[in-house]
């Protein structure tokens, strides 16, 4: 039994890893179109709510993997979050 439960931890710690790496092709699609268009700005910063809170839960559990996976979830989705903001709303302005 104890061996179940390493591997379905090991098994979790990978899928929010990978769930965290979700975001990059959504950084590099804004990234190389440098427009948003109809990306939605209140789902991905509804996404970035939900992962703060995720890491902030596993602070207060001392869960080391919710910290990290979540943590990189915040990271690339708090980018995708920019770059919405920046191409939807301020793409039109020139420096």
């Amino acid at each position: 039994m104890q061996e179940i439960k390493e591997l379905i931890n090991i098994i979790f710690g990978i899928a929010l890893f990978a769930n965290g790496l979700l975001f990059i092709p959504q950084i590099i699609r804004l990234y190389k179109n440098k427009h948003a268009g109809d990306t939605s700005l209140v789902t991905f910063a509804g996404f970035n709510i939900l992962n703060l809170f995720a890491v902030l839960h596993g602070i207060v559990v001392n869960d080391k993997i919710l910290i990290i996976g979540y943590g990189l979830s915040v990271v690339t989705n708090t980018l995708v979050t920019i770059m919405i903001i920046k191409y939807k709303y301020f793409n039109h302005i020139k420096r």
